[in-house]
């Protein structure tokens, strides 16, 4: 027996069949895999890089433990599901701004960790290996259908539970979901350079419908801007991007490009013996686009109910209702957020800069932090 790629592989032929099947070994999905492998079952992920973690497609930022307790009072035992090793994080944060066209940033308290995102999904997979995972890499799947999946080399695995955790364009979600949903083209770049230690957020023309961010790392910045297009009049994202950009430097050593699903989480997430999870399911918070810590809240209450159900026969729309219990209000707040903001922010700069000031700054950070806005602390 020997390891490839993190693929289980006896002689020259593959365990083809198992009990749970993860599609994609992001952070959902290697959160999945984690907790069911910790029930005793046998979970296969199938990830089509041959490096989970690369290239790097986010802004990075993720709250501290202490943070996602007072953001998500509803989810239990965090420190269990977010285990953040020091050596993914580059950089901890303490203030976010949140900044106008004007620039005059309105500043609050904030706990933040600057990921090595890399070195984070890495030790998520590592992390699920501990607890018996198996990895599959630089392996496509090209379709999935009952208990079957169907890798584009012809290969062909079984397992009574299949996950879709591939992101928005994840192959299970697309064979057997009827979702759309907005999706806000990203472009971001790593710089060197010394920007500080607080987060920004930046609203108004110069992200129209979306924001700008600068993620202060060690010895550098994450900086980004995401825009709707229907609000660019006709203006690329690479212009937006290459104007926002060349405020702090030029001094780039990395260019990345994506895109986020802001529609929030799609209607069902269970059909048959499928599920989706992470960014398949719409799990991205739309007021602030966080979505890491989001996926692995799925990724857990998706993995345990598996194990249940493969246990006992507990329905697996038990997801749904634990992922509503734990999540729903948050994710309910963000959504209504966000669409009151994408109006707002398709207004005038000049009336934004009114908008940003002493008198509303309660209100603008309940909204980013998907509380009810107009309930003063």
């Amino acid at each position: 027996m020997r390891c490839l790629s993190g693929s289980l592989v006896v002689g020259m032929i593959e365990k083809t069949d198992w009990d749970v099947i993860v599609i994609g070994g992001g952070p959902a999905g290697s959160t999945v895999a984690r907790y069911v492998a910790e029930g005793g079952k046998e979970v296969l992920v199938i990830d089509g890089r041959e490096s989970i973690g690369s290239p790097l497609q986010c802004g990075e930022l993720v709250p501290t433990n202490d943070e996602m307790r007072r953001l998500c009072p509803n989810v239990p035992e965090i420190d269990d599901l977010l285990q953040t090793p020091e050596s993914a994080i580059s950089r901890r944060t303490s203030q976010m701004h949140l900044v106008p066209p004007s620039g005059k940033p309105l500043r609050f308290p904030f706990e933040g960790l600057m990921l090595n995102r890399v070195a984070h999904d890495e030790a998520l997979v590592e992390l699920a290996k501990s607890r018996g995972a198996h990895y599959l890499t630089n392996s496509r799947v090209e379709s999935v259908e009952d208990e079957t999946v169907l890798l584009r080399d012809g290969r062909k695995f079984t397992a009574r539970v299949i996950v879709g955790a591939g992101g928005h364009n994840d192959p299970l979600r697309r064979d057997h979901w009827d979702e759309s949903g907005l999706k806000i083209p990203i472009k971001f770049v790593l710089m060197n350079g010394d920007f500080g230690d607080a987060v920004e957020l930046h609203f108004g023309g110069m992200a129209p419908g979306g924001y700008a961010w600068m993620f202060p790392k060690e010895g550098g910045a994450n900086i980004g801007v995401g825009i709707q297009n229907k609000f660019a009049k006709g203006r690329s994202l690479n212009l937006f991007a290459e104007d926002f950009f060349g405020r702090y430097g030029e001094d780039v050593t990395f260019s990345g490009a994506g895109s986020l699903p802001m529609s929030g989480t799609i209607d069902c997430f269970v059909k048959g013996n499928h599920l989706l999870v992470g960014d398949a399911a719409g799990m991205v918070l739309p007021s602030n686009g966080a979505g890491i810590t989001i996926a692995m809240i799925g990724g857990r209450i998706a993995g345990q109910t598996i194990v249940t159900h493969l246990n006992d026969g507990t329905s697996l729309h038990q997801y749904e209702n634990e992922w509503k219990r734990q999540m729903g209000k948050v994710m309910s707040n963000s959504k209504r957020a966000f669409r009151l903001g994408s109006w707002i922010l398709r207004l005038p700069d000049w009336l934004i800069n009114l908008l940003f000031n002493p008198l509303t700054k309660p209100f603008v950070w309940r909204f980013v932090t998907c509380r009810k806005p107009f309930i003063i602390f």
